[in-house]
């Protein structure tokens, strides 16, 4: 996440460093690169890395018992993002249209679950996150082990993040939830979030556009349910625990027989 995608010195300088390496280490004939999304694959193949050296498994799969449709709760409007609270999952966004839309209209409400990743130097300082709450622009929740809890507390599901995801963990359960998506035209979140099918897609760091795609959702009840059930059959179709395990062994089998990748 912060090598990549941070605009700061230190990560620019880190950049070339890290990329060269991986060009080394990713080259050799015994290497096998998984990846989770078709962009994440082009950048591994501009490496060096053979094509059939490039395995492809999108996400780690959802629970579709546990992360189950329910109906929209009673109340406000709830837009829920659930992630690492750093900066490039797009949190400050998310808290700029929160304060736009909370300008206008009370009966949206904003909410992060989760905690900052103490590790990464873009992590959100929990001051700011206290301040946020304390402004109430946003409820702060913090880490929770019950994110189907979550998603059926909500009625859409935010990540407006501007950097590379594999396929978005958080974005797939509340799809499987039955909850419509706003997320960013970036690699990763486009895997999950269709725009117009399950999804209203916003271009990355722009607050603006974001609060008038979460203004829309909230402004249509018949657009969320249409984009929810979307969701749920995208979930039950291609992110299932099933299929993505049997992926997963598909591609250890052609590794262990030696063979060229095929998954």
């Amino acid at each position: 996440g912060f090598v990549p995608a941070s605009p700061s010195l230190k990560a620019r300088l880190l950049r070339p460093l890290v990329l060269g390496g991986l060009r080394l280490v990713l080259r050799g004939r015994s290497s096998v690169v998984l990846v989770q999304n078709p962009d994440d694959r082009a950048v591994i193949a501009r490496l060096g890395v053979a094509p059939d050296r490039i395995a492809m498994v999108r996400g780690n799969g959802v629970d579709l018992e546990r992360f189950a449709p329910g109906p929209e709760p009673d109340g406000p409007v709830r837009v829920s993002l659930v992630a690492r609270l750093i900066r490039e999952k797009g949190v400050d966004e998310f808290v700029a249209a929160a304060r736009a839309i909370r300008r206008q209209r009370d009966d949206v409400v904003f909410t992060l679950v989760g905690d900052p990743d103490g590790g990464n130097p873009s992590a959100v300082p929990v001051e700011q996150l206290r301040a946020w709450q304390d402004e109430g622009v946003v409820e702060w929740r913090g880490f929770t082990d019950d994110v189907p809890a979550v998603w059926a507390a909500s009625h859409v599901a935010a990540l407006p993040s501007f950097y590379g995801e594999g396929v978005p963990k958080s974005l797939i359960e509340a799809a499987a939830c039955g909850r419509p998506i706003v997320t960013t035209d970036m690699p990763g979140c486009r895997e999950i979030g269709r725009d117009g099918v399950n999804a209203l897609l916003v271009p990355p760091r722009d607050a603006g556009a974001l609060a008038a795609a979460i203004s829309r959702l909230a402004d249509d009840p018949s657009l969320r349910a249409r984009l929810g059930a979307a969701g749920r059959r995208i979930a039950e179709h291609e992110f299932s625990d099933a299929r993505v395990a049997a992926e997963t062994l598909a591609l250890w089998r052609a590794v262990l027989a030696g063979g060229t990748v095929h998954v």
